[in-house]
């Protein structure tokens, strides 16, 4: 089984671990110093051997970082983790900051004390988050200083050793072009930009690129190594043999230990590329010329050729039919007196039970009751809570497949649920019903979308502390930028762009809802103006709970949107799922009457 339930930090850790880097901050004359949750290669979730920021708080959660001084450790969390960041660190050394609400270069204005000196490790953080900081510190006189080795490491003496990951090929036939052909495509638009070079540092840009899948990272089969791809498509590729050991060399690129890599950077010359939001800032100070630009690999990776989405397609599929054969079991089972536990192991045995399982997409959120108010939780031995009668219960979760990546969200009554929760379940599934409609011109973002999935909420005086979508890779990370649906977006939607359309509402200390499929940007033709139009295809199939449903509160289109996404679910995988869970799905699917 892939799934862990166990916390590796206890919040009584966390007193002796700050002291102790405080006393070697003091050696090394440093007033503070930022503890992040990254590594060099940026991604959203890290190695055991970079899980700094958890070994040193115990706070788990996806983003988060801490600041350290001598007599405050502030640990800055967003909305999505105020209620779990209290449960996860000892709350008598360090601070819960609300963040973004405080920034941090706010924050040491406030406590830091004057002419301080805060370190930070070059390469865990981009120029352009310590380009903010050094912005909100302007006239303070408290400074940023880059320090390596990592003053952390020092003192995490059982740190683990850096990922060793092996990595396997990415066939053609899903990946749709050739490695070759990727970086010629990419290598053209650098010449044309005028960059004789550019450095990638993300590790799924490097999977994607390269047509290869790894290991290093849990529930993301990403790469971990650097890369300079030249403008005449040579490439330079910095990289643990190991890891590489089994995979045939390529002509036109040349492989290198990662020690190599920052000579490498220091040897180019002529103008090199590099993308201030992703890339350490030890690249940006290595480069002599360095420009700053977006990750090549970023856009022609979100925008999924029709090899991708039909992978994607083929792994909603499967994972539809997993979601399916689980959905009955706990309607079978629901009131067996089962946990949160019970439930996410039940759910990865239906994915494995497909053959094609590699690992889970994410962490299961597993959630009933309180557990549910709680956006990003994660369920262990000491949390896990029995679903009970009229509680809600909300399962986020999802699968690697060799062909796709799957992410949904669905949240069950267990028995009868009260009059509340079923109308603010009912205007979150108007919000997700909106965004799954949405026809929109050619240079429309996100930003401008995710008022549609909020608006039902706005209306009864709620709304949800996360974005509406994040952008999904095709057989790669669960979470990938640069397209989302959220309010602070800019970037313009393209054809092939797959999205997560997941509205929710939740009630700290009472329950929680959110319902989530996954939707493709597509062309939408002309209509009388003749201006180019796009619209979402939803690739998710599984039907969407109708017990919850206020029909009253429906309008006549979102039944009928609704009515036919769920045929098209039974049309599509009622032959695929065993004859329990067919019968479980014709009712499932049956039209919503007002009744």
């Amino acid at each position: 089984m892939f799934q862990s339930f166990t916390a590796s930090t206890r919040p009584s850790d966390g007193p002796p671990r700050l002291a102790a880097l405080r006393a070697e901050l003091a050696v090394r004359g440093l007033t503070g110093f930022l503890v992040p949750r990254s590594d060099a290669h940026q991604g959203e979730y890290v190695s055991p051997h970079d899980e700094r920021l958890s070994w040193l708080t115990g706070f788990t959660g996806s983003a988060g970082f801490c600041i350290v001084l001598p007599q405050i450790a502030g640990v800055f969390i967003d909305g999505r983790y105020t209620l779990q960041v209290r449960d996860q660190v000892a709350l008598d050394v360090f601070t819960p900051v609300d963040w973004p609400a405080t920034l941090p270069g706010d924050w040491l204005r406030t406590h830091a004390p004057k002419g301080a000196v805060i370190g930070f490790d070059p390469w865990l953080h981009t120029p352009d988050e310590i380009a903010r900081i050094e912005t909100g510190l302007s006239g303070t006189g408290i400074t940023l200083s880059p320090v390596t080795p990592n003053p952390l490491d020092a003192v995490w003496t059982d740190q683990p050793a850096p990922a060793q990951g092996t990595v396997r090929l990415h066939p053609l036939d899903l990946a749709g072009k050739t490695g070759a052909e990727k970086r010629a495509e990419l290598a053209a638009e650098l010449k044309r930009a005028g960059s004789g070079a550019a450095v990638i540092t993300l590790a799924d840009s490097l999977a994607w690129l390269m047509n290869w899948r790894g290991s290093d990272i849990i529930r993301n089969p990403v790469v971990q190594g650097f890369a300079i791809l030249h403008d005449d498509a040579r490439l330079d590729l910095f990289i643990d043999p190991a890891k590489v050991s089994q995979i045939p060399e390529e002509e036109g690129v040349t492989r290198h230990p990662v020690s190599a890599f920052p000579e490498a950077l220091r040897s180019l010359n002529g103008a090199t590329r590099f993308d201030p939001a992703t890339a350490p800032v030890a690249v940006k100070a290595a480069l002599a010329a360095g420009v700053p630009g977006a990750d090549p690999c970023l856009m022609a990776k979100a925008r999924k050729n029709p090899a991708e989405l039909d992978g994607m397609r083929a792994a909603h599929r499967r994972d539809g039919v997993a979601m399916i054969e689980f959905l009955a079991w706990f309607d079978a089972h629901a009131l067996d007196g089962l946990t949160e536990i019970d439930m996410a192991v039940k759910l990865e045995e239906c994915r494995a039970a497909t053959g094609e399982l590699r690992d889970l997409s994410f962490d299961t959120i597993s959630s009933t009751g309180p557990n549910a108010a709680v956006i990003h939780y994660r369920v262990t031995e000491g949390t896990n809570r029995r679903l009970a009668p009229g509680d809600l219960f909300l399962i986020d979760s999802g699968g690697q497949y060799p062909d796709g990546t799957t992410d949904i969200t669905r949240t069950l009554p267990v028995g009868g649920v009260e009059a509340e929760r079923r109308e603010a379940y009912t205007r979150v599934l108007k919000g997700m019903i909106a965004v799954s409609r949405a026809r929109f011109p050619k240079g429309v973002a996100g930003g401008h979308l995710d008022a549609l999935a909020r608006y039902p909420l706005w209306l009864a005086g709620q709304d949800y502390d996360h974005g509406t979508g994040h952008g999904v890779g095709a057989a790669l990370s669960v979470h990938e930028g640069p397209a989302r649906i959220s309010r602070v977006s800019t970037l313009p939607l393209e054809p092939g762009m797959i999205l997560s359309n997941e509205p929710g509402y939740y009630r700290p200390g009472g329950w929680g809802i959110r319902i989530e499929n996954l939707i493709v940007v597509r062309e939408a033709g002309a209509l009388s103006d003749n201006r180019a139009m796009l619209d979402f295809e939803t690739i998710t199939l599984c039907p969407i709970d109708k017990r919850l449903i206020v029909a009253a509160m429906l309008s006549d289109e979102e039944i009928a949107w609704l009515d036919a996404y769920h045929a098209r679910v039974e049309a599509e995988l009622s032959s695929a799922v065993s004859a329990e869970a067919r019968r479980w799905l014709a009712g499932a699917c049956a039209p919503l009457t007002r009744s």
